[in-house]
């Protein structure tokens, strides 16, 4: 990202683009996601079925997937959409879910990993994990702080040749050489649920107008996301107040405002 190409201008450009991202999520953050995307200026599509995943793929400007309810049924969908993207050359999104748990789980996240990814996106405790680390979750929930999963996202970035993104208190990207620490946000946001998978679908907005550069692209996406949860943590009394706080802000913070308060450090 240049001096004269910002987060502020990157968001700028997406709202202007207004970007189609089909969002392969799960039950829980569709309606989320969602409101997500459009405060921020986007626009979702949650097309999962396999019979047009791949034919939507080909005309939205990005594609996340979220493994959080799985189902044969929707890994199906899922690589049909990957296929239809890839297919496209535009980018998409992995979401692993607490891909660790089950199984099924396991066998679902390396098909959908050897089919390469633009962007992951996970917790550390899911990137620990995806790296072939140990970690301490037990469920969808980190319980591993995100400075202790960053050597294992570069070493996941250079294996892939992704773009990983782990997110915390605070986040950190990688493309395995480049890195970058992004702070912000409130601790109320992980009393609010869906927002990380959220997170994912904005990732793929700001994606959609970045196609070849969706390093600086994530950087944004996640800048975005913690500035608007900072203050909004400030205004709130609660969870509650707070979720209806953060879609306001999410659509308030213009660019100058994102260049203004981003806490990026480039490493």
């Amino acid at each position: 990202m240049t001096k004269t190409e910002t987060p502020g201008t990157l968001l700028a450009e997406m709202r202007n683009a207004a970007p189609l991202v089909q969002c392969i999520t799960n039950y829980v953050a569709m309606n989320v996601a969602a409101n997500v995307l459009l405060a921020t200026g986007a626009s979702p599509a949650m097309v999962h079925a396999e019979e047009e995943a791949g034919e939507f793929a080909g005309f939205a400007g990005a594609l996340t997937v979220n493994i959080g309810t799985l189902s044969p049924a929707w890994v199906a969908g899922m690589k049909a959409a990957i296929g239809g993207a890839v297919a496209a050359r535009r980018p998409w999104v992995l979401d692993p879910v607490a891909h660790f748990a089950t199984a099924f789980r396991r066998k679902a996240t390396a098909d959908l990993l050897a089919l390469g990814p633009t962007i992951v996106r996970g917790n550390a405790s899911e990137i620990i994990a995806l790296a072939g680390g140990v970690s301490s979750a037990k469920g969808v929930d980190s319980r591993d702080p995100v400075e202790e999963a960053e050597e294992a996202a570069r070493r996941l970035a250079g294996t892939q040749r992704c773009i990983v993104a782990v997110t915390g208190v605070t986040d950190f990207v990688t493309d395995g050489r480049r890195a970058a620490r992004i702070e912000g946000g409130s601790p109320l946001m992980p009393k609010v649920t869906a927002l990380g998978c959220s997170l994912t679908c904005l990732v793929g907005a700001y994606a959609a107008i970045r196609p070849d550069d969706p390093f600086d692209a994530t950087v944004a996406a996640l800048a975005h996301f913690a500035v608007a949860g900072e203050q909004a943590g400030k205004e709130a009394q609660g969870s509650g107040s707070f979720s209806v706080r953060f879609l306001d802000l999410l659509a308030e913070v213009g660019g100058a405002v994102l260049d203004n308060r981003a806490r990026v450090v480039r490493l």
